[in-house]
């Protein structure tokens, strides 16, 4: 008779593995606040990007950016700092600036506060682990397809298929295209493939080979200008004065298509019960073409909003006198980290000892362009306020020539550069030991150090008087200790405290930022690194029997010397800033009875920042909200007969934030109810539908200082799944 053994349940990630020889411990036993988003959940809900896998977790922020480079794609922010370069694919980083699709993904692991010690220098809010799908020993066929509002069509294939008693194959593969509802003009079209082959399954040598491509053609959308209004206390998108939320003022030649492919081999060998070794090696190849329009609201549409009469504003496609010009990305990068774990005993003492060293190195070459016959005195035509029109460009407008001496705005330090190239190099070493006293109470300490060399160079345009090529190299040596007490009263329970730090070099982000450094008045840059602190108390619980899973954590984390973005320039800034954020991180999630799955979550902040330079900490951090909440809940009835069925829902809510650290412009509170039912034929097949932002509600989902992009309206999606 066969016999299955359940020890837990999905919904609860107590038990979950980090996936990685840095980090050993499961949820449970790491003195950390980290939130999964597991395998479950993300099949219940249908994600279908990183982004949306990450709305389960709170304290995380989607932004765009701005600037002569247009950050966008990814870029997050946790716990209210930066994450753009702190975005990792089973442990190791990924470098690419696009917009990561779901279809590969296990699970979602973000680990909160600064992690330098585990993933090197960044990592000042936190890290996003994705855990990738590998294959497995038994045979696996599954085909999903989805369509519904917005022209929405999406279909993936994950076939894992056994070749002996320890060798398998597997392969993903992705097609989706798709509009955006609420959203004139805007669209993505996508493809992707990631095959894995893994020899050594169940031995004590285990190797993965495992290739990532994917391809994205999209329409980018900085949504609404920000503007004060008469009557208004902040600034405010210009939706929230009645403008339609549907209304895009780009243009027609507007495009971001992407690139990526990410090449990985693991390593994992077992000496024996005391030693295993892990070896993990990634390359990676990143381009980008992009071009985009920067809105913004000048006087005629601010007369327009006060005077009522919207036909007569006009939106401007260009900021402060200057193009936001299209530009050619290509970066490449190399990454290897080996680690050795240790379990002994030293008399009465027991030991797990972590330690390795990590090489990484990224390239990034840009080249911008402009438009045939505009310069910063012959501006991009404007949109009107009520009825925008992407067509209405000249042809001019279209074609695309090298970057001209009276088309290039003059960075501060830097001149008038049309090309960019830059490379970061980095070598670490690490060591943690985690000693238990008693069987009940251990403690954890450790440091990592690193050594950051970088150099930025500009260069074109070199035969202008006074314009010469500028170069800016550096090196940073990086120290960052931690150190935990661990307390395990009893087996379904963890208490610890954690002190932890991490440091961010200038420089750092080298792929994500047009201008990774800015140069002072003396021509020099400033290279006085970030630095974070993490104070850090908390408790992990599993209970009945392993079906639910509880956290509870009380932070505090410090940044000095923040750094920030010029809106102009999108030049890395050093401001000398003091920032601080503290409060309560709350979780539950599990079973709470046969067949009723719960996932919630609560987050409680006080962000306070300095004004640039240091003085009183009295302002909010922008992006930061002071309660953001998340629920899903789902119920099957009557499992296993024919007229089985999935229903469920839940709720998703960030409070109102400023954005800016002047707490002078602010969009409103997000409320997002969601829904799913669904049904099983049999044991291989099941349609469902989901529903959401089933309220319509105008939310914003990309923030940034000077405009925010409302998030789609009330979407359905039908899906059909064959699962062998």
């Amino acid at each position: 008779m066969e016999r299955i053994h359940v020890i837990g349940h999905p919904f609860n990630t107590m038990h979950a593995g980090n996936d990685m020889g840095r980090m050993p411990q499961d949820v449970m036993h790491t003195p950390q606040t980290i939130d999964v988003v597991p395998r479950e959940l993300i099949k219940q809900q249908n994600v279908k990007s990183l982004d949306e896998a990450l709305r389960n977790v709170p304290g995380i922020t989607a932004s765009v950016g701005e600037g002569a480079g247009g950050l966008n794609g990814d870029q997050f922010l946790i716990r209210g700092f930066p994450a753009q370069n702190d975005i990792y694919e089973d442990g190791l980083r990924d470098f690419g600036v696009y917009s990561r699709d779901s279809f590969n993904y296990d699970s979602v692991n973000v680990i909160k506060g600064p992690s330098s010690q585990v993933f090197g220098n960044g990592t000042t809010g936190g890290a996003i682990n994705v855990v990738t799908k590998t294959p497995t020993v038994n045979d696996h066929y599954n085909v999903d397809f989805s369509g519904g509002s917005a022209n929405y069509f999406r279909g993936t294939v994950d076939v894992n298929k056994r070749i002996n008693d320890t060798t398998a194959f597997r392969l993903e593969g992705l097609g989706a295209s798709n509009d955006v509802v609420g959203r004139d003009h805007v669209w993505d079209h996508r493809w992707g493939i990631a095959p894995s082959i893994a020899f050594g399954l169940g031995t004590k040598t285990t190797v993965v080979l495992q290739v990532m491509h994917e391809t994205d053609d999209s329409v980018p959308d900085y949504g609404m200008p920000v503007i004060k209004a008469r009557g208004s206390a902040y600034g405010r998108p210009i939706s929230e004065y009645g403008v339609p939320r549907q209304n895009w003022y780009g243009k027609q030649q507007d495009h971001n298509h992407t690139d990526d492919t990410m090449e990985t081999l693991r390593l994992k060998h077992i000496f024996n019960d005391h030693l295993t070794f892990h070896n993990d090696l990634r390359f990676g190849e990143y381009s980008r073409d992009f071009e985009a329009s920067k809105v913004q609201c000048g006087t005629k549409c601010v007369n327009a909003l006060n005077s009522g009469n919207y036909g007569a504003g006009v939106i401007t496609r260009n900021t402060n006198g200057s193009v936001p010009l299209p530009y050619k990305q290509n970066s490449w990068s190399f990454q290897d980290v080996a680690s050795l774990q240790a379990d002994f005993n030293t008399g009465f003492l027991r030991h797990q000892v972590v330690t390795g060293f990590d090489m990484e190195y990224v390239h990034d070459s840009r080249q911008q362009d402009t438009y045939q016959g505009v310069s910063l005195t012959k501006a991009v035509p404007t949109a009107n306020m009520l009825n925008p029109d992407p067509y209405n460009v000249p042809d001019a407008m279209v074609r695309r020539v090298s970057a001209k001496a009276d088309s290039m705005p003059n960075i501060a330090g830097i001149g008038k550069k049309p090309n960019s190239r830059g490379y970061g190099f980095d070598t670490g070493i690490f060591l943690y030991d985690q000693i238990w006293l008693t069987k009940w109470a251990s403690i954890k300490g450790g440091f990592r150090w690193d050594r950051w060399q970088s150099n930025y160079r500009a260069y074109g345009l070199s035969e202008l008087p006074n314009n010469p090529d500028k170069s800016f190299p550096q090196t940073t040596n990086t120290f960052n200790p931690t150190a935990s007490l661990v307390l395990t009263p009893t087996k379904w329970q963890t208490v610890y405290f954690t002190y932890a730090s991490s440091t961010t070099p200038t420089g750092m982000y080298v792929t994500s930022g047009a201008v990774p450094v800015r140069p002072g008045s003396q021509g020099t840059v400033d290279t006085r690194p970030q630095r974070a602190r993490l104070y850090e108390v908390g408790s992990k619980f599993s209970l009945f029997h392993d079906r639910l899973g509880a956290t509870i954590s009380l932070f505090r984390l410090d940044k000095s010397n923040a750094l920030t973005t010029d809106p102009v320039s999108n030049s890395t800034i050093n401001t000398g800033a003091q920032q601080r954020n503290q409060g309560m991180e709350l979780s539950l999630g599990g079973m709470i009875l046969p067949g009723w799955n719960i996932t919630a979550t609560y987050a409680l902040y006080d962000p306070k920042t300095s004004s640039n330079g240091g003085g009183r900490m009295r302002n909010q951090i922008q992006y930061v909200p002071h309660n953001q909440a998340t629920l899903w809940s789902a119920y099957e009835a009557f499992p296993g007969t024919p007229w089985n069925f999935t229903i469920g829902g839940g709720l998703t809510w960030r409070q109102g934030v400023y954005l800016n650290n002047d707490n002078t412009a602010k969009v409103p509170a997000n409320v997002d109810f969601d829904s799913v039912i669904s049904h099983h034929f049999g044991r291989h097949w099941q349609v469902s539908l989901n529903g959401y932002n089933l309220a319509n509600r105008l939310n914003y989902n990309s923030l940034f200082t000077g405009y925010a992009t409302p998030a789609p309206g009330r979407t359905f999606l039908g899906r059909l799944t064959m699962d062998y």
